[in-house]
């Protein structure tokens, strides 16, 4: 099947943003089991994980194309928007100075300290390290197979380049995190999130509208024109919660 990038492209940078976020975070915590528990356990229960991802997508993947499209389309872009919505809120009050910037650094010391006071493992298997890699992994990879059905399943032929966004997330952190050793904490990670947040609401209220048979004005370039709207209004109301960051204490939020 020949893929139009013309029309894929924004599916294929969404799904690419969206799932260098996750991975980076997963990342994180591999490493440290990595470099605490061991290498051979962290990549076993890497491994596994994505092996299970694999088949998951490989089992409910084709489901999809059984169901109408517009209930596809009404159903995954509803779930899409709360999903962004949730990650450019978040975005927001973390720039606005509300609840704290996410730390990798700070994420990976206390993930290091958390697998020193677990004690040696008991076995020639590091049950400890390969939980805790695979459960990560795992946490992290389903919201990437989410991410990847929902912007994919909107319109016939999006899944493979949405899929194809992915993996050269994976590739690439996987990558920097084989060269660096350490994690990617000079990413400017609350960007990425105000970005992917404003990509997956813009993407999430199309195929809504999809769903409901409205007609778009410009048809697919209606997805720029929401992108730009949500863009505005998030960053409006970053100064709006100034005030409130001002008022108190910054909240704790993940």
């Amino acid at each position: 099947m020949t893929i139009d990038w013309m029309h894929a492209w924004p599916t294929a940078l969404a799904a690419f943003l969206a799932s260098a976020v996750e991975f980076v975070e997963a990342l994180t915590v591999v490493l440290a089991v990595g470099a605490v528990r061991g290498w051979r356990s962290a990549l076993t229960g890497t491994a596994a994980a994505l092996a299970v991802l694999l088949a998951v997508v490989l089992l409910f993947g084709p489901l999809l194309t059984r169901i109408p499209l517009e209930d596809v389309q009404l159903v995954v872009g509803g779930l899409l928007l709360l999903f962004g919505l949730r990650w450019l809120r978040k975005a927001v009050l973390r720039a606005a100075g509300v609840i704290p910037l996410h730390d990798e650094a700070a994420a990976y010391a206390r993930e290091t300290g958390s697998l020193r006071s677990a004690g040696p493992p008991s076995g020639s298997w590091d049950a400890v390290a390969i939980a805790t890699a695979f459960k990560i992994t795992m946490l992290e990879g389903l919201e990437v197979v989410f991410i990847v059905i929902a912007v994919g399943a909107g319109g016939v032929g999006l899944l493979l380049p949405a899929a194809i966004g992915a993996a050269a997330a994976l590739l690439a952190v996987f990558a920097l995190g084989l060269v660096l050793h350490r994690p990617l904490s000079m990413m400017p990670e609350n960007t990425l999130k105000f970005t992917v947040g404003v990509l997956l609401a813009a993407f999430g209220t199309f195929w809504v509208g999809e769903g409901l048979r409205l007609a778009w004005p410009g048809g697919d370039w209606s997805i720029l024109g929401l992108t730009i709207g949500y863009l505005l209004v998030a960053a409006l109301a970053v100064p709006m919660c100034r005030g409130r960051a001002s008022a108190g204490p910054a909240l704790t939020l993940r």
